[in-house]
């Protein structure tokens, strides 16, 4: 019923977070991309800055302008009123997020956002998932790099293989890319949160229904050299192994018993060594507050890597399934994954969930229980590649 009425909200997508660095490259992708008619408009809470932006794009007098804060409830209530579809890039999202969540699922308006954040996609459920279900309201988290080529990526490769038997995926990631001050403070900030983040995931499975008649598991692994890839396999504990394991609880299609595995792959013993010290390392200094706002100030939420140094970004990650006789290797592939494809991948959730006819679905979903192959479809007519390497 809210579907319906949402029908007749001014806009069909507002961007909230416009005018940060992902936002902006978003909008900028909005403008170039959407098709004619889409009603959108970009929001935050500097009016000066919003009004900048919008004079910059293309078709600028077509875009509308929209004031709210993440410390005004009020407003936010207001922004998801007005949209079929709010998009947030406005983190780290454990301290900022949960409002907007709150607004999106009382009024049945569908939620985007680019977390990487365990913590806050577990505490999300608890609190607005019985909500959402009641409005209609889709809250699809992770709608960046993280998650959207892991999550649809083992989407992919388990539709190149057969039904109704166990399937093993392993997903094995390698990028060349730089990061930017919003994503060092959501590292940061989860890596300084390591009891909060227990006691989340704890609360949530204290929630969600148990899975009957099926086996999904997702295990941490140990570190290998993977032959298949030809790289060392090192466990990379993100949130992306467990969006998917979310997407295979949701979906009958990923079979009666399946397992994911996910790792960062390394061409060089001395490199992947060096690459598990730095990330002890920088854990280790998250947990003193002096070392963490020192490090946080280096590089500030707002700030990225330049348009030179994205142009020369790429990733690349590598799927191995396997079931009921059959192997075979996949790969999702594209340019700079932390910004310009991380804005393509949102924009396009953001399109997908607007414009597309997409399972019936409510409540905290993923980007495959959500949109599976039709946002695959747009991320393939926009440049991310998606393909059957070889099978066997």
């Amino acid at each position: 019923m809210s579907r319906l009425k949402a029908a007749d909200r001014p806009y069909d997508i507002v961007l909230f977070g416009a005018t940060g660095f992902v936002g902006e490259l978003t909008a900028e992708y909005l403008a170039a991309h959407a098709p004619e008619g889409l009603r959108w408009a970009i929001a935050g809470r500097g009016e000066d800055k919003l009004r900048r932006l919008r004079d910059r794009l293309p078709a600028a007098a077509d875009v509308g302008v929209l004031l709210a804060d993440v410390a005004d409830p009020d407003s936010l209530r207001e922004l998801a009123a007005q949209a079929r579809v709010v998009a947030t890039t406005v983190g780290p999202y454990v301290r900022h997020g949960d409002a907007l969540v709150a607004a999106c699922a009382d009024a049945g308006t569908d939620y985007l956002d680019l977390t990487g954040e365990p913590e806050f996609v577990d505490l999300t459920y608890v609190r607005h998932d019985a909500r959402a279900r009641e409005t209609g309201a889709r809250l699809v988290h992770a709608c960046g790099f993280d998650s959207v080529p892991h999550d649809l990526g083992v989407h992919f490769t388990v539709g190149q293989l057969p039904e109704g038997v166990p399937l093993t995926v392993d997903g094995f990631v390698r990028v060349g890319a730089a990061f930017s001050g919003g994503t060092l403070a959501s590292a940061l900030g989860q890596f300084a949160r390591g009891r909060q983040l227990r006691a989340a995931a704890l609360e949530r499975r204290r929630h969600e229904p148990r899975l009957v008649g099926r086996r999904v598991a997702t295990p941490t692994g140990a570190p290998r050299f993977a032959g298949e890839v030809g790289a060392w396999a090192l466990p990379l504990p993100t949130v992306d192994a467990q969006i998917v394991r979310r997407s295979a609880k949701a979906l009958d299609r990923y079979g009666p018993d399946f397992r994911y595995r996910h790792y960062a792959a390394v061409r060089r013993l001395p490199v992947a060594v060096g690459g598990v010290a730095a990330v002890a390392a920088l854990v280790a200094a998250a947990q003193v507050p002096p070392v963490r706002r020192r490090l946080s100030g280096r590089l500030a939420p707002g700030e990225g890597p330049s348009a030179e140094r994205r142009a020369r970004s790429w990733f690349s990650v590598r799927f191995v399934g396997e079931g009921g006789g059959r192997k075979v290797f996949t790969e999702v592939s594209g340019g700079d994954p932390g910004y310009d494809e991380t804005a393509k991948m949102f924009a396009e959730a953001a399109l997908c969930l607007a414009l597309d006819t997409l399972p019936v679905t409510a409540g905290q979903v993923t980007t495959a229980v959500a949109m599976g192959e039709a946002l695959t479809e747009r991320l393939r007519a926009a440049g991310i590649g998606f393909r059957v390497a070889a099978s066997r």
